[in-house]
């Protein structure tokens, strides 16, 4: 996974962190340390003295007490003062886990970080999987899919770069992939899903981790009932039910019983399902998990509207939703508005029943946008594999080619060997290989500016301009744009098989980058082409791709750091002397500006745009009578101030 943050912002968020965790425990701790038993000050002082470094090490000695909010602070206190980094690690993590349960989210992910950060400075690659787990967890509970499937599939691909995994270490790698496995099934592909609980589910079977058999096998369940092989998740959710209740897991129980009476629900067992729902929500809410509270509260809601107690029913609906509102649970709120709307339509109340409908209708519409932004970056990742798979096609092709014109040496070599004897063979040779150099000389010229045109930051740049689109669910301008960048990418993969194209193609292909670069720069750029009479842009030739990177340079080196009015201006127009004139103008900072502002950043990128193209002019300008020139002129105005750049293009005809 990417660095989130710079070194700076590093520093600052370990430094805020470190003041959060000063009040939190030296605060909360303090006042309640006097209310800890002797007994577990006296095995905090022991397991600090031992500086166990393992998950396995600590939690044998403090499992009983890691659901104990009061007992952790405590312990994270002490280590904290100790500096014994691995048993901070710990002790975050179950306080974490303790405000997750109680959909305590924002708490728990905070908590979830600081053992984050305790993992790493303590270099203990365990309770670092552990953590970033943890933090993944959290993500997915609110639904924030992106960021949960970051986290699970860092601590998957760092524990399974340990050759001989601990006990810890195989817990670890059976949570990234049921976690992985529940952000399969949150995206709806449910076959995918179940075949990471099944993986995760095998591994368990192996540690003996009833636990983890327990809520794999509720997983599944689940992934049935949304395939609607209701009976196929019955029979999950009470293999599920039985490891709960075995090992006396009240929450996994309420779970499962939840999870029973909705397949009831759907079934049309209405009866039963109630005689499930009505004793489990009086244990959801003693044990304090909000998000599974709220699911219960629903299908209740919803069992008693199949049953006809409508009153019954918008109660338990009602709360809910508003539980649902207050932890920020989507899924829950879409849920209870749509089961909303649906009895107040039974009532004959349609005017309400409309307005739950419209509400429901909205989060789904802001679920369905972070749909449409994985299906960019979907979009991404396949354009990077077709670039590669194209790159080898090339390769390959150009292999061939160099053994064919190998060959054709040989022979060449033979038959002047044979006719002009030895020196006129050795000539011939010589010749051949300053030609050969040649054309690889051209051909690395034009692949290198093929590259230039289409780099990966110009790329990825505008796919994430028109990703931002999607997310703000301007949708006509995220097709608009979408439909500009694909033509653009055509049009330069065009381009470049072709030594030189009309005027007419260039321009059309200058105007498309703009429009894409533009979206950059919140569409504040002028950009005016203009031809003169004597110019017929069909017949005009030119080499292909040429204009784009003194365009480029505008934009980045002229406009970028500019304020105010930015205009480009391109006019093309032809002379007595049968040359092409094409100037291209802006009003920015001007090239000593520029230059300053370059040697300023940390990170130079070098322009090599300008040099290829020259290059390029020179090859292009070989077949000619007239030789190409290339002029850049510093605009000033009265007073001695830059007032822009003049590239000027004299590009032969005869």
């Amino acid at each position: 996974m990417q660095s989130r943050f710079s070194f700076t912002q590093n520093t600052m968020l370990n430094f805020l962190l470190k003041l959060f965790l000063f009040f939190f425990c030296f605060g909360l701790f303090s006042l309640s340390s006097q209310e800890i038993p002797p007994s577990f000050k006296e095995l905090t002082e022991n397991v600090i003295i031992l500086q166990k470094k393992t998950y396995k090490d600590i939690d044998e000695h403090l499992n009983s007490y890691r659901k104990d909010s009061l007992s952790m602070r405590y312990f994270a206190n002490e280590c904290i003062k100790q500096k014994y980094l691995f048993g901070e690690a710990y002790a975050f993590n179950q306080l974490g886990r303790k405000y997750r349960n109680i959909s305590e989210f924002a708490k728990a992910a905070e908590l979830h970080r600081r053992a984050l950060l305790a993992s790493e400075e303590a270099k203990s690659l365990e309770f670092k999987v552990y953590s970033l787990n943890m933090l993944g967890v959290v993500y997915r509970r609110t639904d924030a899919i992106k960021t949960a499937l970051d986290y699970n599939q860092e601590a998957l691909e760092l524990a399974e770069t340990v050759e001989n995994p601990s006990d810890g270490i195989k817990r670890s790698i059976n949570v990234s992939l049921n976690s992985i496995g529940n952000i399969y099934q949150s995206l709806e592909q449910y076959d995918l899903a179940i075949q990471q609980f099944k993986k995760s589910l095998k591994l368990e079977k192996v540690l003996g981790n009833k636990l983890g058999l327990a809520i794999n096998n509720q997983n599944i369940g689940e992934c049935f009932e949304e395939q609607g092989k209701l009976e196929d998740a019955l029979k999950s959710y009470r293999i599920s039910l039985a490891y709960n209740k075995e090992i006396n897991q009240d929450i996994g129980v309420v779970i499962c019983n939840n999870s029973i009476a909705q397949v009831y629900i759907k079934q049309k067992k209405t009866q039963d399902a109630i005689k499930i729902l009505e004793p489990t929500i009086k244990k959801a809410r003693a044990l304090g998990d909000q998000h599974v509270t709220t699911t219960v509260y629903i299908n209740l809601g919803w069992a008693k509207m199949q049953a006809k107690a409508f009153k019954q029913a918008e109660a338990n609906m009602l709360k809910g939703l508003d539980l649902a509102k207050k932890y920020n649970l989507p899924n829950s709120i879409s849920k209870s508005n749509k089961f909303l709307s649906e009895l107040y339509a039974e009532q004959g109340d349609y005017k309400t029943s409309f307005e739950y409908y419209k509400k429901a209708q909205e989060v789904n519409d802001r679920i369905s946008n972070d749909r449409n932004l994985r299906y960019v970056n979907d979009m991404i990742i396949r354009y990077d594999s077709e670039k590669k798979n194209n790159q080898i096609e090339v390769l390959a092709k150009e292999n061939e080619i160099v053994k064919l014109k190998l060959r054709k040496n040989q022979t060449s070599l033979l038959i002047g060997t044979i006719a002009l004897a030895l020196l006129a063979g050795i000539f011939y040779i010589l010749y051949r290989q300053y030609q050969l150099k040649n054309e690889k000389q051209l051909l690395t010229l034009e692949q290198t500016m093929l590259r230039s045109q289409m780099n990966p930051h110009f790329l990825f740049n505008s796919l994430n301009s028109i990703k931002l689109y999607i997310i703000n669910n301007e949708k006509k301008n995220a097709v608009h744009y979408l439909n500009k960048f694909s033509k653009l990418v055509r049009k330069i993969l065009e381009a470049s098989s072709h030594r030189e194209i009309s005027l007419a193609e260039e321009l059309e292909t200058v105007e498309l980058y703009m429009n894409i670069e533009n979206i950059r720069f919140s569409n504040e750029i002028n950009f005016t082409t203009t031809i003169s009479d004597n110019v017929d842009i069909h017949s005009s030739k030119i080499p292909s791709l040429i204009l784009q990177p003194f365009l480029e340079n505008a934009l980045w080196h002229g406009l970028s750091s500019k304020d105010g009015s930015k205009n480009i201006d391109l006019h093309a127009s032809k002379d007595s002397d049968n040359f092409l004139n094409i100037t291209i103008t802006d009003n920015g900072v001007g090239r000593a500006a520029a230059e300053k502002i370059k040697e300023a950043k940390v990170l130079k990128r070098k322009s090599v745009g300008i040099d290829i193209t020259r290059e390029r002019l020179a090859n292009f300008s070989r077949d000619f009578q007239n030789s190409f020139n290339v002029e850049i002129v510093d605009l000033f105005e009265e007073n001695g101030t830059a007032s822009g750049t003049k590239i000027i293009l004299r590009i032969p005809t005869i």
